[in-house]
């Protein structure tokens, strides 16, 4: 049986973080599917109903968080990008591959905005995702 519950691509190095994630995803409602970051890369699902991605903004691997966004955003052009951040404002080399961003440990926000963006994605589906959404500060 087929879920139909919006599908949010969880991107970290960190399995603890997949499963942190994954569970606060799911009591919300969404489908996670996880994405381990290892230092070599990141395999990503050939899943074309990923309708938000979560992103960790520091990243273990010989991939930059900027080179992983891209990637990303590439592979799922109708799918908003969250980073989660340590920082009041994202990286600068960021800010052009992600739609927003929320500071870690702030579950309601990222649940907040994440419900948002993905409801956006939903009503462009047909086309690519603009990013940013909403402006990052440099």
């Amino acid at each position: 049986m087929r879920s139909t519950l919006p599908k949010v691509l969880i991107v970290d190095d960190d399995p603890s973080h997949l499963e942190i994630y994954g569970l606060l995803l799911k009591q919300a409602g969404y489908e996670p599917v996880p994405a381990l970051v290892r230092f070599s890369g990141a395999d990503f699902p050939a899943d074309p109903n990923i309708r938000g991605i979560i992103l960790d903004s520091r990243l273990n691997s010989i991939k930059s968080s900027s080179d992983l966004a891209r990637q990303i955003g590439s592979r799922y052009p109708r799918a908003p990008i969250v980073l989660l951040s340590d920082f009041q404002t994202p990286r600068s080399d960021l800010t052009p591959y992600v739609t927003d961003y929320v500071r870690r440990g702030d579950p309601a926000g990222l649940l907040e905005k994440l419900s948002v963006l993905v409801a956006q994605s939903a009503d462009r589906s047909a086309g690519r995702y603009e990013r940013p959404l909403v402006p990052c500060p440099q």
